[in-house]
């Protein structure tokens, strides 16, 4: 087996790091997409089809908008919920709902925990660019188990739309995602963060 998955992951998760510790949002995710579109060139894991690595310029990312930026407490009051996503590579992956957050403006989104080995919160959402200018099965804010994580207390999470990212199954069909379910699903256009991928 090769560790070339963990040197993935460890420098995710430094990328995250950067930018929580960058000296404002704007400047963090300038860190963010320069970091990403690194890894989505050369990194021997990534979804970019090894064929199209050669000619990947970057990911298309809408201009940074700090009106879509928020810091939101996770509603527990919420009835049980329970996914279980099949996957490739993983089998059946496991989300139990934990909260809610209440975007204003925005809507409700469904917040889910990992409910295997390692944990972590689970935030996917879809909204109406879908499958028109973003991927059409939803893109993701928040998978704090692979290192996507911006921040929050023991409370709240921070949930910045800049930083929204395509799932590995919009770049090549091979991978099989966990999407977004009906309870994060926004009705409203959200223009930012990762466009549809230009391959």
């Amino acid at each position: 087996m090769s560790l070339s998955l963990l040197t993935w992951r460890r420098r995710v998760a430094q990328i995250y790091a950067d930018v929580r510790a960058a000296a404002d949002p704007r400047s963090g995710h300038a860190v963010w997409r320069s970091g990403r579109d690194e890894l989505l060139r050369s990194h021997p894991d990534s979804p970019v089809p090894v064929e199209a690595r050669g000619r990947f310029v970057g990911a298309q990312v809408a201009p940074y908008d700090p009106a879509l930026r928020f810091e939101l407490e996770v509603d527990g009051n919420i009835g049980p919920a329970r996914l279980e996503v099949p996957t490739g590579t993983d089998g059946v992956v496991p989300f139990e709902r934990v909260g809610v957050v209440h975007v204003p403006d925005l809507g409700d989104l469904d917040v889910w925990w990992l409910a295997s080995y390692g944990g972590g919160v689970f935030l996917p959402f879809k909204d109406a660019t879908a499958g028109v200018e973003t991927y059409g099965g939803g893109r993701y804010l928040l998978d704090t188990v692979k290192g996507a994580d911006l921040g929050g207390s023991d409370a709240t999470l921070v949930v910045d739309f800049n930083f929204a990212y395509n799932p590995s199954c919009a770049y090549d069909a091979m991978w099989a995602c966990p999407l977004a379910p009906p309870g994060n699903v926004l009705a409203q256009p959200i223009r930012a963060g990762e466009l549809v991928p230009n391959l």
